[in-house]
């Protein structure tokens, strides 16, 4: 799988202050591609905490599937780090500590990152064929990003997981005290990358020996060289734990997206994935979820809880390929914004 990094930096006259970092993926025979307008290209948002390339182990085994099928056509795929995460958060590192941003980034600045990234970086996005997929934070962002304007369009939407809550925000309080305290006990410095990735395997080790999903190998190298970033000290989060909290503590990140994903659900297709075990969200958040709209498919992701992308990639890429095949994305068939 080639890869290549593009940064985007907004210019002086734009509202969105914040560094972009971008990744393209693709594969040698997609190339031929590049002149078919029915071609898919696939853009992808993560989770909190994590980064873009978090999505690398899923991207590998969902390339390799629609290398060998003709049902749909790929162009490439785009990961977008959210600003004060992965790279981005090394290269806005001093945008992050002025008081004016710091400790106050939300899913809707998630959400203006990408739109501002496929409206005016330096790739024209206009006449693809965009296929958005979310993770978690990812997927609520995704979904705010059906609204904004200008119109960034999309054939199809793929929501792994997403951290919404129809009912309100009680309904996830528990868990966003929970997520609050375990990212204030977080270990944040390492000596060195060494030890960095000793601490990680001890963690895959003691969760396995309890019988809990661990995080796949591929999934802790890559958040080791991504999700971490040097520091005086040695090593520290690229996401600090202060902006980690931060994004826990957006009160209306799970609620106020609802509108949008409903306005969105009746103009295009939405797909929804749900892991087997709701060890993150709520079970009757899930429900009311997926009983309060119409998708266009929903998918069990066996063997996975919340962390599917981190838990079990391949299987996520089963389950992505699957719908991509099965509804083809097209954007003749899309309803026009009113």
């Amino acid at each position: 799988m080639l890869h290549e990094e593009v940064r985007y930096e907004p210019p002086p006259v734009s509202t969105y202050p914040f560094k972009i970092a971008a990744k393209r993926y693709w594969l040698p025979q997609f190339e031929s591609n590049i002149g078919s307008p029915g071609a898919l290209t696939l853009v992808f948002l993560h989770s909190t905490s994590f980064h873009k390339e978090t999505w690398e182990p899923t991207l590998e085994c969902l390339f390799e599937l629609l290398a060998n099928q003709k049902k749909v056509v790929v162009r490439e795929a785009w990961a977008i780090d959210c600003p004060n995460h992965g790279v981005a958060a090394v290269l806005n590192q001093a945008l992050l500590q002025d008081p004016k941003y710091s400790n106050q980034f939300t899913c809707e600045k998630y959400a203006c990152a990408a739109h501002a990234f496929l409206t005016s970086g330096p790739v024209d996005f206009r006449h693809r064929n965009l296929v958005g997929i979310g993770h978690s934070l990812g997927g609520v962002a995704m979904t705010i990003l059906q609204c904004k304007q200008p119109a960034v369009r999309f054939s199809s939407v793929i929501l792994v997981e997403p951290m919404l809550s129809p009912h309100g925000m009680d309904h996830l309080a528990e868990l966003r005290r929970s997520l609050v305290q375990s990212a204030r006990r977080r270990q944040f410095l390492w000596e060195s990358r060494d030890s960095a990735i000793r601490s990680f395997e001890r963690s895959r080790e003691r969760a396995a020996s309890r019988g809990r999903r661990a995080w796949h190998p591929k999934v802790v190298q890559l958040y080791i060289e991504y999700g971490l970033r040097p520091c005086r000290d040695g090593y520290t989060l690229s996401c600090t734990r202060e902006e980690e909290i931060a994004m826990y503590e957006d009160k209306d990140g799970s609620t106020k997206p609802v509108k949008c994903l409903d306005e969105a659900c009746r103009r295009l297709p939405i797909h929804l994935m749900l892991g087997e075990f709701p060890d993150y969200i709520p079970k009757a958040v899930q429900d009311a979820l997926s009983s309060g709209r119409t998708f266009a498919s929903r998918r069990t992701i066996l063997g996975a809880g919340h962390l599917v992308p981190q838990e079990v990639p391949e299987e996520l890429a089963k389950h992505l390929f699957e719908t991509l095949i099965t509804y083809p994305p097209d954007p003749r068939h899309i309803q026009s914004r009113l």
